[in-house]
């Protein structure tokens, strides 16, 4: 038979299957809950923002507990931490305050939980030394709570008795200073090196101050005993003037009977005074003070973010299979220079290509490479800062190396890669040319010259001429003593102002030939010693001419303004004019091959391409540079780039030095300098025995054409050969068209553009043909004065 087996056995078998997966699903939840918890608990010590709101509301809370406003929470975490602490309880919050402070500042440098725990152990050390301080004898845990509320607490007691019992009480103190020095560290995240130098420079600091205040007490005593001994000799002295001046009333009284004529007595006692007068107007004139501009901002980098890119950028060239060495890092205002040396057998190519990687891996827009760095055998990878410094006029002009230079045309540039300040001196330039795409700070660099101009020069030194065809940039220096005429907005006075400086270079040139020097120094030299006769002879200044943009002047007048720029660079450096030009269009038609050849120095922003950047430098780099007033220097003294983040000027301080410029003297200017270039013009201009419309026609019909034909005049203007070709010679008389070329068309040597600027009038000529209109009857009247001619 068979035999049946119980169903309740089953129902055991799967009642304790079930008993054994609900056991299982239990321990899944606990180690669900163990990881879920320590995953939010590192995720909470790794947000700063987490960890700083904790400390700050744990240190609030903690505040108000001492104070008994913290309500029954408040009283419990107070008592708990005046167990453990004792009076350490006052400082907790204080600590706490400061750790949310770091958290907030270094965000991007400090980790939340070494400024966590590193919080703790400064509260448990510095209770520790305040507990074996205030104890000549060191308290155990046996003492009592009273004795150890009243002191460093539980914890304190904990670690110092036993320590104090094993190495002494001295050693104590010095173990308990080192943990708080440790924990100090630990809670910054700053090298031991950096915390000594901060500890030094507060001890200067504090020398200073008490060195200064002592001088302060010296100089004090001495004033007034000083005032002490001058109000004796003052009455001393008011007695014997008193007796002087009766003495001299009976003289006058005498000697007044004896003067016959009295205006030969009044003139000589008034010209002395005017002499006097004189002397003083020249000496009158103060500089401003370099108070008027303000400093910059005092961003510093921060050694831990320079330490953090060094290691990635040397992890990045391990990787790529690059052997080199980081040697030194150079933290400059804009970028930070990374100086690193190749291993032998490597190729310095191995590096350059990898600027793009360079610039991924560092999350940079852009990284120079300087391969290799000049004059060493190095390689520069320059790398822009995450916040850049703003490098302010003042702090190049208050420098050491400002107030060290004396020449009148040394002015404040910026400061270099390594922080130093830069300055130029014109005179060696001897000519600038600045260049770069729109808004890369060519015209701050320009204020920033004409400002240090304005705050180290007299206007009897230095005179300018500024050509401001955009006409809101150099206008607010109108009515400055230093100019010599107006601010040109119009490109034709433009031309005009050039060629007076070309007359003045002759005219100059000409003096020193007849002095027999060399160059302006010399002459001044010879002047101030008075070897030169003042009446033939003027103590000219130097002149320093400004053009804010040259693409409209090259567009109006090219040829001209080209010839005279070119004629200024060869010969106007030994009489003491010097150009300073910018452009926003660095192509080849703006900046030709000669103004290249003749302005060696230059100033490249920053630019669209690699062929602007070759056009302004002859090489590329400038394309590298990030703006703002960043930019590469060639001089004619130093052909080799130098990257300098450019000095900046503010309007409120333009105005500020403009109103005490113009406060000390007035503005006298020369009205020859936008003159000059008309009367020659008008010179030139000579009937020609033809009828002046018709050569206008053929002019404009050349023009407009660009085609320098005979046979065209003769068709359009329905003349004969003859009276073409004379038309066709004045033309080329008039430089409109060039030589005869055969049978081919002449070249016509002006633009339609240069045409029409020509034939348009500006405002200044209609307000001067305005005043000049003469109504009939002053006409008739004028004629009856002047008969008799």
């Amino acid at each position: 038979m068979a035999v049946k087996t119980s169903t309740r056995k089953r129902v055991n078998g799967r009642k304790r299957v079930s008993k054994q997966n609900k056991l299982i699903n239990v321990d899944r939840a606990v180690n669900t809950l163990k990881s879920t918890t320590t995953s939010t608990l590192s995720k909470f010590v790794q947000s700063y923002q987490a960890v700083a709101v904790f400390m700050f509301s744990f240190a609030v809370l903690t505040s108000l507990s001492i104070f008994s406003q913290g309500g029954p929470v408040g009283e419990v975490i107070f008592n708990v931490i005046q167990w453990c602490f004792g009076y350490g309880v006052f400082a907790l919050p204080v600590f706490f305050f400061y750790g949310a402070a770091i958290l907030i500042r270094d965000r991007d440098t400090v980790k939340a939980q070494r400024v966590l725990v590193g919080t703790f152990w400064v509260q448990i050390f510095s209770s520790a030394i305040f507990h074996s301080l205030i104890h000549s004898q060191p308290l155990s845990l046996s003492s009592g709570t009273e004795l150890l509320l009243n002191s460093g607490g539980h914890i304190s007691a904990f670690i110092v008795y036993p320590l104090t019992n094993s190495v002494g009480l001295q050693m104590t103190h010095t173990l308990l200073l080192l943990g708080l020095i440790m924990s100090v560290l630990y809670m910054t995240d700053i090298e031991l090196k950096d915390l000594i130098g901060g500890i030094q420079a507060i001890i200067k600091y504090i020398y200073k101050f008490i060195y200064a205040f002592v001088l302060a007490r010296r100089e004090s005593n001495k004033i007034f005993i000083e005032d002490i001994y001058k109000d004796n000799d003052n009455e001393e002295t008011e007695e014997k003037s008193a007796k002087l001046s009766t003495k001299k009333i009976k003289q006058k009284e005498s000697n007044v009977s004896d003067i016959t004529d009295f205006k030969e007595k009044k003139t000589t006692i008034t010209k002395p005074k005017n002499v006097k007068n004189k002397v003083n107007n020249k000496t009158e004139y103060k500089l401003p003070p370099v108070k008027l501009l303000k400093s910059g901002s005092s961003v510093s980098t921060s050694k831990k973010l320079l330490q953090e890119t060094a290691s990635d950028l040397t992890q990045l060239l391990k990787e790529h299979g690059v052997e080199a060495e980081l040697t030194n890092v150079v933290p400059g205002p804009t970028v930070t220079r990374y100086e690193i040396e190749l291993a032998p057998g490597v190729k310095v190519s191995k590096v350059t290509s990898l600027s793009h990687d360079i610039a991924y891996a560092l999350a940079t827009p852009d990284v120079r490479l300087l391969a290799p760095i000049p004059g060493r055998s190095a390689i520069g990878i320059e790398i822009p800062n995450r916040q850049r410094k703003l490098v302010s006029l003042g702090d190049v002009l208050s420098s050491k190396e400002a107030s060290a230079e004396s020449h009148p045309l040394n002015v404040g540039l910026g400061l270099d890669i390594s922080g130093k300040p830069r300055l130029l001196n014109l005179s060696e330039l001897p000519h600038v040319l600045i260049a770069g795409q729109t808004g890369a700070g060519k015209s701050s660099s320009i204020n920033s010259i004409v400002t240090s101009l304005l705050v180290r020069t007299n206007p009897d030194e230095v005179k300018m001429v500024m050509v401001d065809p955009k006409r809101v940039e150099l206008g607010q220096y109108n009515n400055v003593p230093h100019l010599l005429t107006k601010v040109i907005t119009n490109p034709k006075k433009a031309v005009d102002a050039l060629g007076w400086a070309v007359s003045e270079m002759d005219r100059r040139y000409d003096l020193l030939a007849d002095s027999q020097v060399r160059d302006i120094n010399g002459y001044h030299e010879k002047y101030d010693a008075g070897l030169l006769d003042e009446e033939k002879f003027d103590r000219f200044p130097y002149i320093v001419v400004f053009i804010d943009e040259l693409n409209d002047l090259m567009m109006v007048a090219g040829r001209e303004v080209e010839s005279a720029i070119v004629r200024l660079a060869q010969m106007a450096r030994a009489i003491g004019i010097h150009l300073v030009v910018a452009t926003q269009r660095p192509s080849v038609d703006v900046i030709t091959g000669v103004m290249k050849a003749n302005i060696p120095s230059r100033l490249a922003f920053s630019v669209a391409s690699t062929t602007d950047s070759r056009v302004i430098l002859d090489q590329s780099g400038a394309e590298k540079l990030i703006g703002l007033g960043d930019m590469l220097v060639v001089t004619a003294s130093n052909p080799r780039l130098e990257r300098i983040q450019g000095a900046w000027v503010t309007e409120g301080e333009i105005k500020d030095v403009v109103s005490w410029v113009k406060d000390q003297k007035e503005a006298v200017y020369n009205p020859a300098v936008i003159e000059e270039q008309k009367k020659t013009q008008t010179s030139s201009d000579q009937d020609f025995g033809e009828d002046e419309e018709l050569i206008n026609t053929a002019k404009e019909l050349v023009v407009r054409s660009q085609l320098g034909s005979t046979s065209m005049l003769q068709r359009k203007l329905r003349v004969g050969f003859a009276r073409a070709g004379r038309l066709m010679d004045i033309l080329e008389a008039q430089n409109i068209v060039g030589p005869s070329e055969g049978s081919k068309a002449r070249e016509v040597l002006i633009t339609v553009e240069e045409f029409e600027s020509q034939n348009l009038p500006s405002v200044e000529d209609n307000q001067v043909n305005d005043e000049k209109v003469v109504t009939p009857e002053e006409q008739e009247s004028s004629d009856d004065e002047s008969w008799f001619e």
